[in-house]
């Protein structure tokens, strides 16, 4: 719910509690209530005009495939995955075995 917890959302109806008074909050609400929902019905309009628009092979479309940031992470994780991930070989010490030193490299 846009990162609002519990604590932030109590203080936010103690803050409307106080500026709006126990009386008009109710109202204020419902307005509120509308508002999301005539957005909501708006953007679910659009979206489903936008599937219709660009045809068949749209029709999985997502409003949030449109954001740039989430189609370039779409599309590295998907290049991450293909990768095949191969480590480099390190040769393995034995028990007693000390790791290399290079007095001049440090």
């Amino acid at each position: 719910m846009l990162g609002v917890g519990l604590p932030e959302l109590a203080v936010i109806l103690v803050v409307a509690v106080i500026v709006f008074g126990p009386d008009r909050l109710p109202e204020f609400a419902r307005q509120a209530g509308r508002v999301v929902r005539q957005l909501r019905q708006f953007a679910q309009s659009t979206q489903d005009e936008l599937r219709r628009e660009l045809g068949p092979e749209y029709a999985d479309l997502k409003l949030s495939d449109l954001d740039p940031r989430q189609a370039i992470r779409k599309h590295l994780l998907e290049a991450m995955d293909d990768e095949p991930t191969t480590s480099p070989t390190r040769p393995t010490l034995a028990a007693d075995e000390a790791p290399p030193y290079d007095a001049d490299a440090t």
